[in-house]
């Protein structure tokens, strides 16, 4: 596939995708040390995986997003993959979501590691609003890319697949939580932990486990 964004892949011709989106400060190579590609491999499973590298200034910038929808989903859909799942961790979580907010039906997929749920700001703007179920999000709120986000979770497809795996004692625990009760029980994974690989690598294992079988 030809993009502009800078990824480290493990790239077998598998007829699945899974593009990996790195939390802040973290490197698509982050994946591989991991050993993110070395479980897939040693699996043998139906899976490429994509870990891409998104600049911070644009993510701030908000052009972060677009760039991946540009850059490497639509390529992947012309390459012809049966499936494109796309995952994230922290920050990488969060943009996931903002990638099915602004272009729904556009992956077939999530795996949520740990995913960072917004400011307390949004949160407890929804909160005054009476929880997510009443709020209704004004035009102002739309603009917003972290509204965007709740506003789908508030409406997202009940058969969509999705994971979402996270530490008990992850420091985003709570927020994470409410974006847990947008989906069906059986979509999430909390293990004894907190926000760090360890406990990313074990989740990562389940998701692959719940998904995707051995050749």
């Amino acid at each position: 596939m030809n993009h502009k964004l800078r990824t480290v892949n493990c790239i077998s011709g598998a007829p699945n995708l899974i593009v990996f989106l790195p939390g802040a400060y973290m490197t698509p190579e982050d994946f591989e040390s991991n050993g993110f590609f070395d479980t897939v491999t040693r699996r043998r499973l139906a899976l490429d995986v994509i870990a891409v590298d998104l600049d911070l200034s644009a993510i701030s910038g908000g052009s972060a997003v677009r760039d991946l929808h540009s850059g490497i989903l639509e390529p992947g859909r012309r390459h012809g993959y049966q499936k494109i799942w796309l995952g994230g961790i922290s920050l990488g979580g969060f943009l996931a979501l903002a990638c099915c907010a602004d272009w729904p039906g556009h992956v077939d997929g999530l795996c949520l590691l740990a995913p960072y749920p917004g400011s307390q700001l949004t949160s407890n703007a929804i909160a005054s609003a009476g929880g997510l179920a009443r709020w209704q999000a004004t035009a102002d709120e739309l603009a917003d890319p972290e509204f965007r986000i709740w506003h789908w979770l508030r409406q997202a497809p009940v058969d969509f697949p999705v994971f979402i795996g996270y530490g008990s004692e992850d420091r985003f625990a709570g927020g994470i939580k409410r974006i847990v009760d947008c989906f069906p029980p059986a979509a999430s994974m909390a293990l004894p932990g907190g926000h760090d690989w360890p406990v990313w690598k074990t989740l990562w294992e389940n998701f692959l486990d719940r998904h995707f079988q051995s050749a």
